[in-house]
């Protein structure tokens, strides 16, 4: 349940800032950004909190290359459901939803990384102690 809550909580965090619908933080602030420039500066740096939460650690458990590699499977899922006809890509609002599908999975594995190798190999993984 954790990484499920991880991943999600990373599919809204990229889906409240771009989405191809109308309710979205990219539109929402450049239609109101003149009227409401302090609540656009506070939702702002509050999603920049979220991304910084979500790089920084899923840059510290899984590094680039582990990130390279969660995208490169997720590719090759979607590469395999449209060989199979079970996925159209010819809708771009569609696509944009796989593409934030696929970010939030990268995100989602790098921050619940410890919870999958505790899974995976039953140790516990313990964080950098300054001495």
């Amino acid at each position: 349940m954790g990484l499920f809550l991880r991943w999600l909580f990373a599919f809204i965090l990229l889906a409240l800032t771009y989405n191809p619908t109308e309710w979205n933080y990219v539109r929402w602030a450049m239609k109101h950004y003149v009227d409401e420039t302090p609540v656009t500066v506070l939702l702002g740096l509050l999603l920049v909190i979220g991304y910084i939460i979500y790089l920084r650690a899923t840059l510290r458990s899984i590094g680039g290359f582990g990130m390279f590699l969660v995208l490169s499977v997720v590719a090759a899922l979607i590469w395999v459901l449209y060989d199979w006809n079970m996925l159209d890509l010819e809708n771009p609002d569609l696509n944009t939803w796989i593409g934030i599908f696929a970010l939030s999975a990268v995100l989602g594995i790098g921050l619940g990384w410890s919870i999958v190798r505790r899974m995976l190999s039953g140790q516990y993984d313990m964080d950098d102690v300054d001495g």
